[in-house]
């Protein structure tokens, strides 16, 4: 693995307070709420209404997607996404702080984080520990919204960061790449059922190790050290110096494993966009392990 220095992919809910108080919320730093949730559970929107980090604009995971795809969060083109974070004053110079206010500290902003690089972003950070964590510690809130003025925001596709299921296929035969899924036991193994009522069945594609996202978190929501990390992988025998592609649902939860590994010193982990929600639909039997139907039977 090449050597490189790495930009800080967290930072601490002292530093953006400090940043936050110091007034430098503006066209050089730019915060995001980026939280998302299903239906009829909690309202993102609203709760951002309510309040938020002072200063921060709400990034919606479902206006900045592939709108035509019929998979659930693919990417959005070059265009779409330049043109999307642009109106939210974010240009190539801008350090871009994500978070989301999921109760786990972080559920959504590794996405939101990932996208950013994945389109040649690299001044990206995720705010550790949360909304949860910055609400807790009593950093300042607000319900003001902002409206930064627009930026012009140059979106180049990193291909290297992104798998499509032809480069899922190809890695069956091929094997170049460690495929893990971030997804929880039972849904990886299919003794538990798919969240939703999209009719996807539980399973997992063959020859994936499975390490659940959550398990990256304190049970206060901070990310766990690099050291705790690194142990992490080297149990489940995932090497961290060799090629590595992160699935799960639909491209979400993924993203805290590249994350986990960038934390380590690896930023080179691709995450298959389409994920089970893909795979499921699109390969066969043979190419779909589960414990579901035999449960079922």
């Amino acid at each position: 693995m090449v050597q490189q220095v790495l930009y800080r992919a967290l930072v601490s809910t002292k530093w953006l307070s400090e940043s936050v108080l110091a007034r430098r919320i503006g066209p050089s730093l730019r915060v995001l709420d980026a939280s998302w949730y299903p239906p009829g559970e909690r309202d993102a929107q609203q709760e951002f209404r309510d309040r938020h980090v002072p200063g921060a604009s709400f990034f919606d995971i479902e206006e900045c997607k592939d709108k035509s795809s019929p998979y659930e969060l693919m990417l959005p083109s070059e265009a779409h996404f330049a043109d999307y974070v642009g109106h939210l004053g974010i240009s190539n110079d801008t350090h871009v702080v994500v978070y989301d206010g999921d109760d786990l500290g972080s559920f959504y902003a590794p996405r939101a984080w990932w996208m950013f690089r994945v389109f040649g972003h690299r001044t990206v950070s995720v705010l550790n520990g949360g909304f949860k964590n910055w609400v807790k510690e009593g950093h300042p809130v607000t319900s003001e919204i902002s409206r930064p003025e627009p930026a012009v925001f140059k979106a180049t596709l990193d291909r290297s960061l992104l798998k499509t299921y032809t480069d899922m296929v190809e890695n069956m035969e091929s094997k170049r790449f460690q495929v893990v899924d971030s997804r929880s036991e039972g849904r990886y193994r299919g003794t538990e059922p798919e969240p939703g009522n999209e009719g996807l069945e539980p399973g997992h594609i063959p020859g994936s190790l499975n390490m659940p996202f959550f398990k990256f978190l304190t049970e206060a929501g901070f990310e766990k050290s690099p050291e705790e990390i690194r142990s992490m992988f080297q149990e489940k025998k995932v090497d961290l110096s060799q090629p590595l592609i992160a699935t799960c649902r639909k491209g979400v939860t993924a993203c805290h494993i590249a994350l986990a590994a960038y934390l380590c010193g690896k930023p080179d982990v691709a995450i298959y966009d389409g994920s089970w929600s893909e795979w499921f639909r699109r390969a066969p039997p043979e190419h779909k392990l589960s414990e579901w139907k035999r449960n079922k039977a």
